[in-house]
């Protein structure tokens, strides 16, 4: 690719990449921030919730609203609002502070991260290009995770508010370098019919109690009463949001395209996967701090070979790709976790870290091989029109998996009573939901050849505005 072309990828990169990290600082800075500013267990655990309560649940919208009104503009406008926002978190002497500040930020990288890999797709031709920056952009994310963990260990020792403005100094360098680089974009035309407002609402509110639901999971038995009336309130939600977009005549999300069995195969295999994932980097992270009593830096300097897949990604996965296709990449990659977790399951008091680094290596090989490819299978064979909702779904769908994951193993946790058996038995999630991805994933393993671009049947809307030119919405494409 020309130097342009990698510099707008690294830009749009770093999106991700300041997502993964302000997500894995905070996580090793919360026992100190809660320690300084007395907070309760619930206030601090609601500094985590808050985040992914407005991630999941404005995704969907965010990613619709980069395909009627504009890549760029979402892109920019939400970064400006991401940076302003962590940078209240890093002033907050208050619960409250923080836990709002927490929420706006996880409602602008609901809006910015499907932009920006929308920007992505619609910038690089279909193909050995698009996958090359799909799978860079899969390395950067995980990089981002694997090296927060060691710079919020070291920030924390320096000053818990150093989390929030190190985000603050980064999302403004790549705002400035976003201005130069992400082509302006022709105003889009009004649509048809008018903006899809009850889609919006409805999707927005399904979303929230859903993940709300989702997130009580941890409590286990405790308060069930309001996990299930969450969940059966986002359902019917749910249902609510299908009749609108049934009835809508330029629906915020057309219907048609959850029939894309491809399409709907990458969005469940990134929410076991990633969930998975979540899940059991989270349990392992408590059993180094709490059973073995590690320091949260040492903790992280021991996680941190899982961030391989950061060197990987962009590497050898493209190679494995180009070869042996896309379905077969990810079933070894889901293959290859099933065996990584099931070696941690005997896990004892005095493990050995030479015992552990099997499982902490086999992982971060596992996320290169899958991550990337499913990514690609996610918004391979899309209009153009439609690929920020598809980048939208599959957003969605990675941050419920991450939120299912952690939730789920907390709960198993609780219930099989906490200590050494407890984290054996949390470990069986992660094993479950790979397995079962990779029983999804081998349908798949037999498609021959890529499909092209989903046709829109005629007299169908696809939602986008009237008058769209063929053109993608982040200007003409970047050529190689």
């Amino acid at each position: 690719m020309s130097i342009r072309a990698w510099s707008l990828l690294l830009v749009l990169c770093g999106t991700i990449f300041l997502e993964g990290i302000d997500v894995a600082m905070l996580a090793v800075a919360v026992p100190t921030v809660r320690a300084d500013l007395d907070l309760t267990t619930g206030t601090a655990a609601w500094v985590m919730s808050a985040y992914v309560l407005g991630y999941a649940g404005f995704t969907l919208l965010g990613g619709r609203a980069a395909d009627l009104l504009g890549r760029r503009r979402m892109f920019l406008g939400w970064l400006t609002v991401f940076l302003l926002f962590s940078g209240l978190g890093g002033l907050a002497d208050e619960g409250w502070t923080l836990i709002l500040a927490r929420f706006v930020t996880g409602v602008a990288a609901a809006f910015m991260t499907p932009a920006a890999l929308s920007i992505i797709t619609t910038s690089y031709a279909e193909g050995p290009q698009r996958n090359q920056a799909l799978l860079v952009f899969a390395g950067t994310a995980a990089g981002g995770f694997s090296l927060g963990l060691v710079i919020g260990g070291l920030l924390t020792q320096l000053g818990w508010r150093w989390v929030f403005f190190a985000p603050v100094l980064l999302a403004a360098a790549i705002l400035a370098a976003a201005l130069r680089l992400i082509p302006k974009e022709p105003r889009p035309a009004r649509t048809k019919g008018g903006f899809d407002l009850g889609g919006a609402l409805t999707a927005a509110g399904a979303m929230l109690l859903l993940a709300y639901g989702i997130v009580r999971l941890e409590h286990g038995f405790a308060g069930w009463q309001v996990t299930v009336a969450a969940v059966a309130a986002g359902l019917l939600l749910a249902g609510v949001f299908v009749a609108v977009e049934r009835r809508a005549t330029t629906p915020l999300v057309r219907l048609g395209i959850l029939r894309k069995a491809s399409l709907i195969r990458a969005d469940l295999g990134a929410l076991l996967f990633v969930g998975s994932f979540f899940g059991f980097q989270f349990m392992a992270t408590l059993y180094l701090q709490e059973l073995r009593g590690w320091s949260s830096l040492q903790t992280a300097l021991a996680l941190l070979v899982m961030g391989v897949d950061a060197v990987l990604a962009p590497t050898l996965t493209p190679r494995l790709v180009a070869r042996f296709g896309n379905a077969k990449v990810i079933l070894g990659g889901f293959v290859l976790a099933v065996g990584s977790y099931a070696l941690f399951l005997p896990v004892g008091p005095d493990w050995s870290y030479a015992a552990m680094f099997p499982t902490l290596l086999l992982t971060g090989l596992a996320f290169a091989l899958a991550y990337g490819p499913l990514t690609i299978a996610g918004t391979e064979g899309i209009a153009e029109e439609e690929q920020g909702l598809a980048s939208g779904l599959l957003t969605t769908a990675t941050q419920f998996g991450s939120a299912v994951g952690i939730a789920a193993v907390t709960a198993v946790y609780g219930i099989a009573g906490g200590g050494l058996d407890g984290f054996r038995a949390a470990l069986v999630v992660p094993l479950a939901m790979v397995a079962l991805g990779a029983v999804i994933t081998a349908t798949g393993v037999r498609e021959r050849g890529r499909t092209g671009p989903e046709e829109v049947p005629a007299g169908v809307s696809t939602g986008a505005p009237a008058g769209l030119p063929e053109v993608p919405d982040a200007a003409t494409k970047v050529t190689a």
